[in-house]
């Protein structure tokens, strides 16, 4: 396994071209690896090529990539990068770093902070006599509780916040029929985004069936690992849906980065 970083040059119409479509990144990902044909599948029980965007300001923007085959970016860099730059080959415009070594040393009771861009569904339906539907949760209420939902089968728990760290005593506001637990774990969930997007278009360029829609979140916060295999499944598989358009990858970075330089 791999993890790559890439930045992308958002000042490049080719960067502007593929930040607007997932579908686009999608496609320029996976052109990354020359063992993978557009028509491949991944396999459900193996580890799958997962990746992220991080906004971290306008003008900066990062790429993710977790595989399990070293990627070349070289197109990545001449669409989006910096290609002069990257002429040097010892800095050819992205990182990459063996993967596999960080993961073999997650032991139960290992403490992390994390970035997980998901995409929290449910299905509902109005009737008994309709199919269910799958649909976005919108609210930050149903969005905590779809990862806490998550996070025992992920190999993990989210961190509870120190009682002084606490506006409320129990860290919980409730709202009608639910809990809010957004005071009482170490987890917030922020930068919502609705992304529609051709999927598909003929060979003429029109578009062909109806445009993707979803809805995606990013979660920061701080977990324990309770399950190391559990979670080395979860960090390679990735969570959720919509792992093809830039959803499902977590990422884990020390508590404190200032003691600790190995990762």
């Amino acid at each position: 396994m791999f993890l790559s970083r890439f930045r992308v040059n958002t000042a490049r119409p080719g960067a502007r071209r593929l930040l607007s479509s997932p579908q686009a990144m999608h496609a320029a990902v996976m052109s990354a690896f020359p063992s993978l044909l557009p028509s491949d599948t991944p396999d459900p029980d193996g580890p799958r090529v997962l990746w992220r965007l991080d906004h971290k300001a306008r003008a900066e923007v990062l790429l993710y990539i977790v595989s399990p085959h070293r990627p070349d970016l070289t197109h990545l860099v001449e669409q989006a990068g910096w290609p002069t730059a990257a002429a040097d080959p010892d800095t050819p415009g992205w990182q990459t770093r063996p993967y596999g070594p960080f993961l073999d040393r997650l032991a139960t009771s290992d403490q992390w902070a994390f970035r997980l861009t998901a995409n929290p569904v449910h299905t509902i339906r109005r009737k008994d006599s309709e199919p269910r539907k799958i649909t976005a949760h919108l609210t930050s209420v149903h969005q905590f509780r779809w990862l806490l939902e998550r996070q025992e089968r992920c190999g993990f728990r989210i961190l509870e916040k120190a009682d002084h760290k606490r506006l409320l005593p129990s860290g919980t506001t409730n709202q009608g029929k639910h809990d809010h637990h957004g005071d009482r774990y170490e987890l917030s969930v922020g930068d919502q985004r609705t992304l529609t997007f051709d999927k598909s278009r003929t060979a003429n360029g029109n578009r062909q069936g109806k445009p993707v829609s979803l809805v995606t979140v990013t979660f920061d916060g701080r977990l324990e690992v309770t399950d190391p295999d559990a979670l080395r499944r979860t960090l390679t598989h990735g969570i959720g849906r919509a792992k093809a358009y830039g959803c499902g990858l977590i990422t884990l970075a020390p508590l404190n980065p200032a003691t600790d330089r190995t990762r």
